[in-house]
């Protein structure tokens, strides 16, 4: 037997009354929600950055000058149950003369000029979506990453199209002493211009815990080129970075080892990296003493990092942005101040072939200067030189840069 029943008049109004309350509330929730979209619109931010530079190279076959602009226009949003947005658009152009001067990977000026790796473009710089609390940071698009040092991944933010990566990135930080890190990278947008782009199926893992001596870290970088090749450049590492105070000296120290094996369809390589760094910060002056070791497979592969910030390494000539099959090895030292308001340093650099031979064992030597100043109002301004002694055939380089730069 079923039951039927009638809804008389007061039933009939009070369930009007219950839709049309909810029909209300969801109402007022969407307005509420696109008010609050809206208002996170309105308190978002722009920022303009602006980098005029002079670069000047000198070699024994090839000589290069550039002057360019570079702009980097943004705007981030206000936050919105934690999620907000980010883009970026930069262009760099070439301000006076034509260019002289070669962008190997894009393919200008080849062979014409010596390298300044600063190609006129316009391209998104970052264009992502993020999602933030008290613990956990998210990102989806493109981005800037940056590990550690940048000595394995970094955003060689020195030139004017910087590097970055378009995948997603997670940071969960569950104490002030533990941070975990990791992307999946779906596309490495290089220095060189949007030609010299490569898709890729890369992994970044990074582990940092924090300690009253200094911070351990431990990390994998599991890279891959997205082509039709079997490839695989396999990182895993740990450092130690940290300082200590005796008396009024600041003590400086620094430790790291990495393993690396690379596989391709028709080669099979294992190399090593070993870095260890001393120093003291006094009161005007830091000196730091540096031995970074970038390892060899019997003199035909050497130690590689192709996401980091290479100039920031091994010389600011660039000389050994691709590690020689030999390895290398870059004993260094830094000294560093403080002067007119600015800051200043010096470092020189003694190579060496990791796997030394009859033929190849000393690979020259570099001294670096650099003075950089800050002004109120987001201006700045620097000069910077570096003078490479070519050996083992490797040319004599000389690098001068003058620029400046403001943000508002």
């Amino acid at each position: 037997m079923i039951a039927h029943t009638k809804l008389n008049n007061k039933n009939k109004s009070k369930l009007a009354l219950m839709i049309g309350l909810l029909c209300a509330g969801a109402s007022i929730g969407q307005v509420q929600a696109e008010q609050s979209i809206t208002q996170a619109l309105k308190d978002g931010t722009a920022a303009v950055d602006l980098r005029l530079r002079y670069e000047n190279v000198e070699q024994d076959t090839n000589d290069a000058n550039a002057l360019t602009l570079r702009t980097l226009l943004g705007y981030t949003t206000g936050s919105f149950k934690g999620f907000s947005a980010k883009i970026e658009v930069e262009d760099t152009r070439i301000v006076l003369g034509e260019g002289d001067y070669t962008v190997g990977p894009s393919g200008y000026n080849l062979g014409q000029y010596s390298v300044i790796a600063d190609p006129e473009h316009t391209e998104l710089d970052q264009g992502y979506v993020q999602y933030q609390n008290e613990s956990l940071t998210a990102r989806f698009g493109r981005q800037v990453i940056a590990m550690d040092s940048h000595r394995f991944v970094g955003h060689v933010g020195w030139r004017q199209d910087r590097q970055t990566f378009d995948g997603v990135s997670v940071k969960y930080a569950p104490s002030k002493a533990l941070t975990l890190n990791y992307a999946y990278l779906t596309q490495r947008n290089r220095i060189f211009g949007e030609d010299a782009d490569l898709d890729s199926k890369d992994h970044l893992i990074n582990a940092s815990y924090k300690t009253s001596v200094g911070t351990f870290v431990g990390y994998s970088y599991l890279l891959e080129v997205d082509n039709e090749t079997d490839n695989s450049l396999d990182t895993y590492g740990v450092s130690f970075n940290g300082s200590g105070k005796l008396a009024d000296t600041t003590i400086l120290y620094g430790a790291e080892y990495a393993t690396q094996s690379s596989e391709t369809d028709t080669t099979d390589f294992d190399a090593d990296y070993l870095m260890l760094e001393a120093g003291v910060k006094l009161s005007a002056v830091t000196v730091k003493l540096g031995y970074e070791s970038l390892g060899s497979d019997d003199g035909q592969y050497g130690f590689s990092t192709p996401l980091a910030t290479l100039h920031k390494f091994n010389g600011w000539a660039d000389m050994f942005l691709n590690t020689p099959a030999q390895g290398l090895v870059d004993v260094n030292v830094t000294v560093a101040g403080k002067l007119a308001g600015g800051g200043w340093s010096v470092v020189y650099h003694d190579f060496s072939a990791d796997e030394e031979s009859d033929v190849i064992d000393d690979l020259g030597s570099e001294i670096d200067v650099s003075y950089v100043r800050k002004f109120t109002g987001g201006y700045a301004a620097g000069i910077k030189y570096a003078a490479y002694s070519g050996d083992s055939g490797i040319q004599d380089t000389d690098k001068f840069w003058l620029w400046g730069s403001a943000s508002f």
